[in-house]
């Protein structure tokens, strides 16, 4: 099976095209990702794993969700999580060079992947209008809040459910399967007259909600909040306004080169007149600026919610509790070896002590 009829967002396995009319190599290619990829991934992972605990950590400890913005963050960050939980899988495909992992983790895996990338750019667009309703609209803003506070389980669950219908077409073309001796995990169309356009839709469901719509509201909105910023006479305003600007520079830069990539993709479906460097040269671009969106992950905990000055505070006192927890532990492990009144006085006068230094 080719690529005419193959084909993921991820191009993991994806290593033969077609140029000139001829097969085009990816050999190259498949050897790039096989080497940095592991790396790239498990880097991802990590900070990104580490970056959205803390947030539910702060939110779920020490901070409660008083605004739909606070709700939006949680859930993103839960999206997040469920997202770089998914890399590991793919780090070990580059590794072992075939998927190994059989059919149905293939469907789930992209699955969840779909999913949570979804979710979490329409949670982004959630959060400029729940931005602009509370600086924009101020007059309407605590009717709206309310309201949106009172029913933020169903608005959240609707955005899951949203994310879950959309990614309903990787599932179903989600097929593991023998390749060149080598088992993959990828989207499979029907050999048909209908493969082109089933690939074309799903690239167009990908570009629309996972940036096109996500990046209009949010400029939209955040233009509109730049705008009553200026004419406020506020000395935070500045603040504000270069918080606005790093969180859609981010966003650009983060999801701009690989959606542009993926119009580009979009374009030669089905082409097989060009050139073949050029082709591996898309090939290149695709996983580079990829791996560039994949970092947009762990980069929302830092700008939407550590960049606040109350979330550092709360950040700093997780660290401050988790010091004491380990300070605690490791003193008792002392006091356990001593003579067993000393011990006994000794844990009391410390539990004593540090009763209330972890306070939730």
């Amino acid at each position: 099976m080719d690529d005419l009829f193959t084909t993921t967002e991820f191009y993991y396995t994806d290593y033969t095209d077609f140029a000139e009319g001829k097969v085009c190599s990816l050999e190259d290619v498949r050897q790039f990702k096989k080497k940095f990829a592991p790396v790239v991934l498990s880097l991802i992972f990590a900070v990104g794993l580490v970056g959205n605990l803390l947030v539910v950590i702060t939110f779920r400890y020490y901070k409660r969700t008083k605004s739909m913005t606070d709700v939006y963050l949680l859930n993103m960050a839960v999206a997040d999580i469920l997202f770089v939980l998914t890399l590991p899988f793919w780090t070990v495909n580059y590794h072992k060079g075939e998927w190994i992992f059989k059919d149905f983790m293939c469907k789930f895996i992209r699955s969840i992947y779909a999913i949570n990338f979804t979710c979490s750019m329409l949670l982004l667009a959630c959060v400029g209008i729940d931005r602009y309703v509370a600086i924009v609209q101020v007059t309407k803003s605590f009717r709206f809040r309310t309201t949106t506070m009172a029913y933020k389980r169903v608005i959240c669950f609707s955005v899951w459910i949203m994310s879950a219908c959309l990614s309903g077409l990787t599932y179903y073309f989600s097929k593991c399967y023998k390749y060149n001796e080598r088992f993959v995990c990828e989207a499979s169309y029907p050999e048909d007259a209908t493969a082109l356009k089933w690939k074309l839709a799903v690239i167009i469901v990908q570009i629309s909600l996972g940036f096109c719509i996500p990046f209009f509201v949010m400029f939209f909105c955040y233009l509109c909040i730049i705008k009553t910023l200026l004419q406020a006479h506020n000395s935070q305003r500045h603040k504000a306004i270069r918080v606005i600007v790093a969180v859609v520079a981010v966003f650009l830069v983060c999801q701009v080169p690989y959606n542009v990539v993926l119009v580009i993709k979009a374009t030669q479906l089905g082409r097989t007149d060009g050139i073949c460097s050029k082709n591996i040269n898309y090939a290149y671009a695709f996983f580079i600026t990829e791996t560039v969106a994949f970092f947009h992950c762990c980069l929302n905990p830092v700008i939407y919610a550590f960049v606040g000055v109350k979330f550092r505070n709360y950040f700093m006192k997780i660290m401050q509790d988790l010091w004491c927890i380990s300070k605690q532990y490791m003193v008792g492990s002392r006091i356990s070896r001593v003579p067993s009144e000393t011990s006994r006085r000794t844990s009391e006068v410390y539990v004593t002590e540090g009763g209330s230094s972890f306070t939730m």
